[in-house]
């Protein structure tokens, strides 16, 4: 098994995201403040900005979605099936992946559509990073802010994400960070907060 050089020391963020009424978008932005905070280059893109050499680039990908009927909105998974050159050649192994999740209601499917990556991430090749419970929070700030499985929103009929929403997001983000550091090695500029 071969380790894959990027040819600098820098971690290298793609946080791609799918949103519908700005709930998941506010989630991605945390995210990738969250990111960003640790050293890390990042890219905050929409799924309709988003490419394959993004994909390709990055050492971390974070994935934003609606949850649509417990699985992953149509707009964001027809971007990761044109991902198929990728993984076919190899390209989307040995990297950390994570997924953030807005419903609309408590029990809108949002731990189906997180275990619907975890499938994906799994095909690939890559290494899943969840934020568990490992936020340096009170637990019950923690489960107001989505599951171990990754950072999520309920979003009702409109409703913007919390505080706790959004500080899971930055802190998904810094854990997968972190763990992508350690696996490549890699000295972070403003470590895990």
């Amino acid at each position: 098994m071969t380790v894959r050089d990027t040819g600098n020391s820098t971690i290298n963020v793609a946080v791609i995201y799918y949103s519908e009424t700005g709930s998941v978008k506010a989630l991605a932005a945390a995210a990738a403040e969250g990111a960003t905070t640790t050293g890390a280059d990042v890219r905050l893109l929409s799924v309709e900005a988003a490419s394959s050499a993004d994909m390709e680039w990055a050492d971390v990908v974070l994935f934003g979605t609606p949850s649509h009927y417990g699985t992953i909105a149509a707009g964001l998974k027809t971007f990761i099936d044109s991902t198929g050159d990728l993984w076919r050649a190899g390209k989307l192994a040995d990297k950390v992946y994570g997924a953030f999740v807005s419903s609309a209601s408590t029990h809108g499917g949002q731990e189906t559509t997180l275990t619907n990556f975890t499938t994906i991430f799994t095909h690939w090749g890559g290494i899943i990073v969840p934020p568990g419970f490992t936020a340096p929070v009170p637990l019950v700030e923690q489960m107001l802010s989505g599951n171990p499985h990754g950072a999520g929103h309920v979003a009702g009929f409109g409703i913007p994400p919390t505080k706790f929403a959004l500080d899971a997001a930055r802190h998904q983000a810094e854990r997968a960070v972190m763990v992508a550091a350690q696996l490549m090695g890699t000295r972070l500029l403003g470590g895990l907060h």
